[in-house]
């Protein structure tokens, strides 16, 4: 077995450093180490501290992260709910709160990710020719003390009879 000093293609230095009596140049990267190993405690303690200079600030755009992804799922819940109301609420001659009860079933069955939506409830406006459906609600808070407000409308054409 070779030792890394033996190695064939290793580059050799132009100064005749001996390796234990050997006779052969030590490759840079081998002295490199040896004297940082050789300096001994210039660095001792350094990587604690730097972590935890470091840790907080990972820590919080950790939580960043999570908590802008919460905010992504509750405005698609959002939307979703206020879709299936549109829906729900332009079928020909459908009855006064479809949509509002169509978009409140969603609601109940999409889990948590959009809390409070039920204080104000959805609401779906029918005029004429037009549905709209809004729904409200915060996200979910991962970071304590946190909200962030959700407000998602959905429009649809209201089905009716036309002559040709």
């Amino acid at each position: 077995m070779t030792s890394p000093t033996s190695w064939p293609d290793a580059p050799r230095t132009g100064r005749a450093e001996r390796n234990g009596g050997a006779g052969r140049a030590v490759p840079a990267a081998v002295r490199a180490v040896r004297r940082r190993l050789a300096a001994g405690g210039t660095d001792r303690g350094a990587n604690p501290v730097e972590l935890a200079v470091v840790m907080p600030a990972v820590l919080v755009l950790l939580f960043a992260s999570v908590q802008v992804a919460a905010w992504f799922v509750a405005r698609s819940t959002a939307l979703n709910a206020a879709q299936s109301g549109v829906n729900a609420q332009r079928v020909l001659q459908a009855p006064a709160g479809a949509g509002e009860a169509r978009a409140t079933r969603f609601l109940g069955a999409a889990g948590d990710w959009l809390v409070g939506w039920d204080s104000p409830g959805p609401t779906c406006v029918t005029g004429p020719t037009e549905v709209t459906c809004t729904v409200t609600g915060r996200s979910l808070s991962v970071i304590p003390g946190v909200s962030f407000r959700v407000r998602q409308t959905a429009h649809g054409t209201v089905e009716r009879w036309t002559n040709p």
